[in-house]
């Protein structure tokens, strides 16, 4: 494989960590010199080169040349200064030498015999098919750079990779670190981002802009979590009453159009969209349109029948209500082409149930319990989406608290705690984290129900992104089952986050995941990941991402990043 030959020769080098560039996530192999090079942007020439394959075109893909083309921009516009005292004018004589080179071309090229797909073909692959491997080589003596993959994912991780190799003073752009060769592959295959747009709407605008930053920090899954008891947004073909008497108004709405327009663009970056159609709770705002399907719906007061309000949960109980259910999840799945759809499953109340006349009616003719009445629901609608091809995903509820029958291919999410994983994994299931001990981004806000001034919220503190940086993704897992660990995400729950605040509440943190799912538990040179060497690269990043017209929040005054661990605790 193209990846295991080169880390085989870095392996032989010695690898120290880069001064003056930052990579985010650090690669798997890294190799660097002591070489001014510098790069003319706007001359600069990106080409591919892809061998014939019997079969199978060999035209560079169209995302593929976008992405090309994305890269070419960010080497002319980015601009991005080293983050030292002085902003890199030190940097002036060293690039100023007539012995400097200058590079010209980046050559990207597929292995022999790799099959040319899309990178959004290549990005909703089954997992365990999905290859986001390359190498870099780019040479001190100007000749061209190489980058050489095994997909066109793989290309477009690589070419991530060389944006961040550049900076910019006085009209050059430059590295001083050049030869540089890398060889690169992710550590686990899921690593995402999960977004509530049902709390509070997000234009496609706002999605759109997020999915750049995940693919600036190489993160690979969007997960939708579209609806919820508060607002059903998103429109479902043959299911429309459901979002137009369930969305907050006509213009906080996605309709299958923007849909489209948001999988593609997340295609195109390399991102795979899971969308989440919270089931059977969350879902009061389903009454509105469909009221027999709902109880407890709005029922006072609310703690006594949900988490927060307003209270409402699907009659699970009812057979027209599992179909129903069945029925617009699998509509929904035909609007997504990723291999999975999650289907919720958290923070059940059975007062609701135990309180509504109707399911105890059904409960009590057909002899059923209520954790069996869940199991036939959540077996109903998992067969809808299995017959078009989707694996479920559900909360860590519907395996750690409940009796239900489950495939056992279906993806677990954990959130309610880190200490939790590896009860799921005992249970033979496959994986992600996300707890919100870690990685919850809206924790620490402070309370947002209504008269209640002296609240917190229910998972303070607030989680920095030094906190998150030391999860430990193995941590309680036995090697046995170390294999049912696919990655994981961190979370924005939307209460108290809006349009207005979306990037700074979530960048740069949400970067911090990429590197433990990306990077792995050790850094290039051997030494363990640590929030020390991370920091000034997490500025790196983050100074990229507001040049990119991304608000990212500082993490240290401005005197702290351009002096690195000046600012250190016991500096």
């Amino acid at each position: 494989m193209v990846y295991s030959v080169l880390c085989a020769v870095i392996a032989i080098l010695t690898v120290s960590m880069p001064s003056s560039h930052a990579l985010w996530p650090m690669p798997k192999s890294l190799s660097t010199g002591s070489t001014p090079l510098k790069l003319t942007a706007s001359q600069f020439k990106i080409t591919t080169e892809f061998a014939e394959t019997h079969g199978h075109s060999t035209n560079t893909p169209a995302d593929l040349t976008q992405a090309i083309q994305r890269t070419t921009a960010h080497l002319q516009n980015d601009k991005m200064e080293r983050l030292v005292v002085g902003g890199g004018a030190a940097d002036k004589s060293a690039i100023s030498s007539k012995q400097v080179k200058t590079i010209n071309e980046l050559s990207m090229s597929l292995v022999k015999g790799a099959v040319v797909r899309s990178i959004a073909e290549e990005a909703v692959l089954p997992l365990e098919q999905r290859n986001e491997a390359y190498e870099l080589q780019v040479p001190a003596d100007g000749s061209s750079a190489t980058l050489t993959a095994n997909t066109t994912l793989g290309l477009l991780r690589g070419l991530t990779t060389f944006e961040q190799l550049w900076y910019f003073v006085d009209g050059e752009v430059y590295t001083l670190e050049a030869p540089v060769e890398i060889a690169d592959r992710p550590s686990y295959v899921y690593r995402g981002f999960m977004l509530d747009t049902a709390r509070n709407f997000f234009p496609v605008s706002d999605i759109k802009r997020t999915l750049d930053a995940m693919s600036m920090a190489k993160l690979n899954t969007f997960h939708w979590h579209a609806t919820d008891s508060q607002s059903f947004p998103l429109q479902v073909p043959g299911f429309t009453e459901v979002s137009a008497k369930g969305a907050y108004s006509a213009s906080m709405v996605f309709t299958p159009d923007d849909v489209q327009d948001i999988v593609t663009y997340a295609g195109e970056r390399g991102i795979d969209v899971l969308v989440e159609i919270d089931t059977p709770g969350h879902t009061m705002i389903i009454h509105e349109s469909h009221p027999e399907h709902v109880a407890c719906a709005q029922a006072s007061p609310w703690s006594n029948f949900a988490n927060e309000p307003p209270a409402g949960q699907l009659r699970l109980a009812s057979p027209a209500t599992a179909n129903f259910t069945a029925s617009l999840l699998h509509a929904a799945a035909h609007l997504f082409p990723s291999p999975f759809f999650s289907t919720g499953g958290d923070e059940l109340n059975a007062n609701c149930y135990d309180q509504d006349a109707e399911t105890q009616q059904i409960l009590n003719s057909t002899g059923q319990t209520l954790e069996q009445a869940l199991s036939g629901f959540v077996g109903a609608t998992h067969t809808a989406l299995r017959s078009v091809g989707k694996t479920p995903v559900v909360w860590e509820e519907m395996v750690l608290d409940h009796d239900i029958e489950l495939e056992n291919d279906t993806v677990v999410m954990v959130w309610i705690s880190s200490q939790n994983a590896a009860a799921v994994a005992e249970k033979n299931f496959r994986l992600v984290h996300g707890p919100s001990d870690y990685f919850y981004l809206d924790c620490g806000a402070g309370e947002w129900l209504g008269v209640d001034p002296t609240g917190n919220s229910w998972c303070d503190p607030f989680k920095t992104w030094s906190k998150s940086y030391t999860f430990d993704p193995m941590a309680n897992i036995s090697d046995a089952n170390a294999h049912l660990v696919l990655g994981g995400e961190q979370l924005l729950w939307t209460e108290q986050s809006s349009p207005s605040n979306l990037d700074s509440i979530v960048w740069p943190r949400a970067a911090s995941s990429a590197e433990i799912f990306w990077t792995g538990a050790t850094l290039p040179d051997g030494s363990p990941r640590n929030v020390g060497t991370a920091l000034p690269r997490l500025h790196d990043l983050r100074y990229r991402m507001v040049q990119r017209g991304i608000q990212a929040i500082a993490l240290q005054p401005h005197f702290c990043a351009i002096r690195p661990e000046e600012c250190d605790v016991n500096a």
